[in-house]
């Protein structure tokens, strides 16, 4: 039951389509040219205005998901995508499996294992709390049956921090608070994935869970995600191998081509793959993680805005206003209060600071671990997918804007005396006096 396994519910999604998808053989390639135009344009654009987003709270992220939403069908027709493309299916797997692998390098086992404190309070409380938040909030502001509400939640509970990049990399945040969002992000994408697909069992009726088929998919996928990346590692070590300086940083992208390939052919859980070989990698073999550093950011992040420009082309004004009023204010709730009360009630006597809390609390974006289960709900059938996809479009769509544009401002609460803004002074002397 892996990400391409024929009838599977994961499968449904990341299938081949020999018709080439919803938009057919013929115009696969003229979409591509189009797609690859507009890519292209906004990241000029993107890269010409980084110094200025990096010093304001204009947002690279929220730059992609306006532009693609001003060229989609909603409003100039320029990127015309459906949500059951097999192009939107395939980026946004590829997007996720990226950036999970380039989360996982950045912390190798034994730094896990000794910061696994108040990551686990994130994961083991703070993540099933949010879940069940959420579900509650769908059920009783949108009317959604429980096994729906329960998958809005497990949909919608994984974070990604890299929409929250000036806190994740200031080196003036404690490391301790990065290192919990860091791990935390990359670590219940994973942990969220088994939930997702049961109450998607559930939710289409199906009699049989393939519980069984479940956990092996979740571990071959974890199998594959540690065995070829240390067998790699140790060839190299070896008398016989060696990679010269401009192909080191090849090396570990090589590693994590070979485990998606053995992924998709085995029907392991590519999500899970990519994240425990970025930590293979992390813990045995720091030479490749510090050549791929740099070089695997710059391909995750172009991942990341590929992905955010095709989802903001899905995004149209009738998606916007379907969900209603009800909608918006549960897409708010799902943010400002799900995730901080989840956080406060897992974190309460934690030894975080007020401020480190408030940050943990306001940083559970939405990102593509989102995006590609709710593409999996859409394609699955069940009565109330179209629902179901358009609440999480709408609550991505608010996290983004949200948490990308604030990011910068949080982190400035973490710099020098003389860098804080004027507003931050009281909330700093009230926790000195303390």
């Amino acid at each position: 039951m892996g990400a391409g396994a024929p009838g599977s519910l994961v499968g449904k999604i990341f299938d081949d389509d020999p018709t080439g998808g919803a938009h057919g053989p013929l115009l696969a390639v003229p979409l591509m040219g189009t797609l690859l135009t507009a890519f292209a344009g906004v990241l000029l654009v993107a890269v010409l205005l980084s110094s200025l987003a990096h010093r304001t709270i204009l947002s690279t992220a929220a730059l992609f998901l306006v532009a693609g939403f001003v060229l989609g069908d909603g409003v100039l027709g320029v990127v015309s995508l459906k949500p059951g493309d097999d192009l939107v299916a395939t980026l946004a797997e590829l997007a996720l499996f990226t950036v999970l692998f380039t989360d996982g390098m950045r912390v190798g086992w034994a730094e896990l294992r000794s910061a696994w404190r108040l990551p686990g309070r994130a994961l083991g409380w703070g993540l099933p709390l949010t879940l069940v938040i959420t579900a509650v909030g769908a059920h009783y502001l949108l009317g959604f049956g429980w096994i729906e509400a329960l998958l809005i939640g497990a949909i919608l509970a994984p974070t990604d921090p890299v929409f929250a990049a000036a806190l994740v990399g200031n080196e003036k945040v404690p490391p301790r608070l990065r290192q919990l969002l860091n791990v935390e992000s990359g670590v219940n994408d994973g942990l969220a994935l088994p939930f997702v697909i049961l109450f998607l069992a559930i939710a289409s009726g199906s009699d049989d869970l393939h519980l069984g088929e479940l956990g092996l998919e979740l571990g071959l996928g974890i199998l594959i995600g540690v065995a070829i990346p240390w067998a790699a590692i140790r060839l190299e070590q070896t008398r016989w191998f060696s990679a010269s300086t401009p192909y080191e940083p090849l090396n570990a992208l090589a590693i994590g081509l070979l485990v998606l390939a053995v992924g998709k052919a085995t029907h392991g859980n590519l999500f899970l793959a990519a994240f425990s070989a970025g930590i293979t990698v992390a813990t045995f073999g720091q030479r490749q993680r510090e050549s791929f550093e740099h070089f695997g950011e710059l391909i995750a992040e172009v991942f990341k805005l590929a992905a955010l420009l095709v989802f903001g082309a899905l995004i149209t004004p009738a998606l916007l206003g379907s969900v209603g009023w009800q909608g918006w204010l549960f897409a708010i709730g799902a943010l400002v209060l799900a995730r901080p009360v989840a956080i406060w009630l897992s974190f309460l006597r934690s030894g975080l600071s007020v401020r480190e809390q408030a940050a943990v609390a306001w940083f559970g974006p939405k990102g593509f671990a989102s995006v590609v289960y709710g593409l999996l709900v859409l394609a699955s059938g069940i009565a109330a997918g179209q629902q179901v996809f358009q609440i999480v479009a709408v609550t991505i769509v608010a996290s983004i804007l949200l948490h990308s544009s604030t990011d910068i401002v949080v982190a400035r609460g973490f710099d020098d005396e003389h860098d804080v803004p004027t507003w931050f002074g009281r909330l700093r002397r009230r926790e000195k006096a303390s």
